[in-house]
């Protein structure tokens, strides 16, 4: 069973707008045991919006579509979509009633337009889906065994709809298989050298489960994935792929996507561990302070940071010696693990990272190469750095250095 999602609207062609619609019904229905085939988005115009009526009734059993049911004239879903069908307008007695109690409930004494009003006219041979938290309602329709449902833009109100009125009216109609997905998080290898690996492992799943491969910079994700009419012998078997999969991939393992961020992920070990940990950030600027933060509860082991960008502020805040910085430049492994033990040593916490180095798109206070980054980790009773070159890409080599710190964090918590 397969289906399309058409989101339609200029704003969303324009990039005014994010379109987190076809991503939240592309969820909800992979939940349901619906395989999306395919993600259109169009303009306010009939040809274009036929064309792609068209093509996904050509490609899919389902076909969902949101955007352009206002009340305005740049808004010609629900009049293309009747012209689709072959069909006209009617008034829903309903729907009108709707919009009244809804004008009564926010307008007070002003009655809804006639503008307004219209919005209850549906396609004949529409199924109303009754909106009550919106003006302008759901409609499902169906043409050669296919179902069609037109739902309104705003985010909440088609939410709402999804939830409780496609998603039943889908499972009582179809009988859908089960799907299942598992995502294994791993940190330090790149995409190619784990598919190498693992290889062998891949080449022998099930036709059933298909492995996909999610790289992020350092990082790389492998989504299990698996469709199968009974739900227990797909979850069985993809436990027991995973199980064959893991002492594969036991230097490089962080958890499961399931369990949370890889951040939040290393939290819980900390925690699990009663241990601490406090940051010191040059180049990286705060962004490892924001990846641990972004978890909550993270200051049970999170204990803060010294962003010190500037090198004088590395004298000042974080007693980094200026002969040690004059000797070895601010973009050193000597200047990194001195960040490392002091601040390890100013918030009293069990580990510390630090971070110095060149992020571009110039040179600052060192000769270093741009993309030159030193990361630093200490424990109470030892401090190491490595050095990595990032490439010229000031936003990639933040975001490579923070991954890469957290790696080395990883490693240092699996000594335990």
């Amino acid at each position: 069973m397969q289906a399309e999602i058409i989101t339609i609207g200029d704003e969303i062609l324009i990039g005014q707008i994010v379109d987190t619609n076809a991503t939240f019904i592309s969820k909800t229905l992979n939940k349901l045991g619906v395989s999306v085939y395919q993600i259109t988005s169009v303009q306010d115009d009939a040809t274009h919006i036929l064309k792609a009526l068209t093509e996904a009734e050509e490609n899919a059993d389902i076909i969902i579509i949101t955007g352009g049911l206002g009340p305005t004239k740049d808004d010609i879903t629900k009049k293309t979509i009747t012209n689709y069908f072959q069909d006209t307008l009617i008034r829903d007695d309903a729907v009108t009633d709707n919009i009244y109690r809804l004008w009564k409930g926010f307008k007070k004494d002003v009655l809804p337009s006639q503008v307004n009003l219209d919005q209850a006219l549906v396609p004949s041979k529409a199924t109303v889906l009754m909106n009550v938290n919106g003006s302008a309602p759901g409609m499902w329709l169906e043409k050669n065994n296919k179902v069609f449902v037109s739902l309104p833009g705003v985010p909440f109100e088609m939410k709402a709809l999804m939830e409780d009125e496609v998603i039943p009216r889908l499972s009582d109609k179809f009988n859908f298989p089960y799907i299942y997905h598992t995502t294994v998080l791993t940190a330090g290898l790149g995409e190619s050298d784990l598919a190498a690996r693992i290889e062998k492992w891949e080449d022998a799943l099930p036709d059933f489960i298909k492995l996909a491969y999610l790289p992020n910079l350092g990082r790389v994700r492998l989504r299990l994935s698996g469709k199968h009419a009974d739900k227990n012998i797909l979850e069985s078997e993809i436990a027991y792929q995973i199980r064959l999969l893991t002492p594969q991939i036991q230097d490089i393992f962080v958890g499961f996507e399931s369990e949370g961020t890889i951040e939040s992920i290393l939290g819980k070990q900390l925690v699990a561990l009663e241990k601490t940990i406090a940051t010191a950030e040059s180049c990286t600027g705060g962004k490892i302070a924001e990846m641990f933060t972004s978890s909550a509860g993270a200051s049970a082991y999170y204990k803060g940071s010294v962003v010190s960008y500037a090198t004088q502020t590395k004298i000042d805040v974080l007693g980094v010696s200026e002969t040690l910085i004059s000797k070895h430049s601010v973009v050193s492994s000597q200047v990194a693990e001195a960040m490392a033990k002091n601040v390890l040593e100013l918030f009293k916490t069990d580990y510390a990272i630090a971070t110095t180095g060149n992020a571009g798109p110039e040179k600052g206070d060192s000769d270093a190469e741009v993309g030159t980054v030193y990361i630093a980790l200490a424990t109470k009773t030892h401090v190491y750095s490595e050095k990595f070159n990032f490439g010229n890409h000031r936003t990639k080599v933040i975001n490579r250095a923070s991954n890469k710190a957290f790696e080395m964090l990883q490693k240092e918590i699996l000594k335990k």
